[in-house]
């Protein structure tokens, strides 16, 4: 019998969590709620959570913070709530491993088409494993990028935290060295066929990407902008057992 997603919803307005709670549960997924860090970290000690949505302004420990403690244990999507003015907010918490966002007013339908891509972008990443994902180290310059564990290891020998877009689209560059990629490329290699939903983010998660592994990532010299194109990882990868 197939597992029914389990959602993790933090919002320190109960309204909007009650509201989100009865309508993706109405629509076959099970939810949990949480009021604000204390009760996420509890729930995700506690439970098996496969995606969190989480509001950016709370109180006291706001969602950015949470993010990034999140980013920073795991590789769960995560989805954030934002105000429409919030484009600062936005784009720091893409940076720092966030998924997608939603800017409230938002439309419940709207965020469960985002949750549903993005979980079906995890199935399809979990799908690849253990034959072609699990197996491999890949050594570029200084990184090793660990599959198998699904992080990045500097020259120091420490761990750093992908997110599953960041891990994702590294996956794909360093699998394929020298070789132009196309936008739309990249998206079926991250996401599979709910790629219509993240049309825009390729060149955001380049970024972010760039800013963990370019020594200057305004002068990006490993992944490369091939004009027209798309992008290609410029430097030698050797691929580990």
């Amino acid at each position: 019998m197939e597992r029914t997603p389990h959602i993790l919803v933090v919002d320190d307005h109960q309204e909007i969590r009650d509201l989100l709670a009865r309508y993706l549960a109405k629509n076959g997924l099970r939810v949990t709620a949480a009021n604000g860090g204390a009760e996420m970290r509890q729930h995700m000690r506690t439970s098996s959570i496969d995606l969190v949505v989480l509001d950016i302004m709370m109180p006291g420990e706001d969602g950015l913070s949470l993010c990034r403690y999140l980013r920073q244990n795991s590789s769960i999507p995560i989805v954030l709530l934002t105000a429409i003015s919030d484009e600062t907010d936005r784009i720091i918490g893409l940076e720092i491993g966030a998924d997608d966002y939603v800017t409230k007013p938002f439309n419940p339908r709207e965020l469960l088409a985002r949750i549903r891509a993005l979980l079906r972008r995890s199935a399809f990443t979990a799908a690849q494993a253990p034959s072609e994902v699990d197996a491999h180290r890949y050594r570029f310059q200084n990184w090793t990028l660990d599959a198998s564990r699904r992080v990045l290891i500097d020259e120091t020998g420490q761990d750093i935290a992908l997110g599953s877009a960041e891990f994702r689209l590294l996956l794909a560059f360093v699998s394929r060295p020298g070789v132009v990629l196309t936008r739309d490329q990249l998206l079926d290699i991250t996401a599979g066929r709910s790629a219509q939903v993240f049309d825009r983010s390729i060149d955001n998660l380049v970024s972010r990407l760039r800013r963990r592994i370019e020594p200057d990532p305004q002068q990006p010299s490993l992944i490369k902008t091939v004009w027209g194109d798309g992008y290609t990882f410029a430097t030698a990868v050797e691929k580990l057992a």
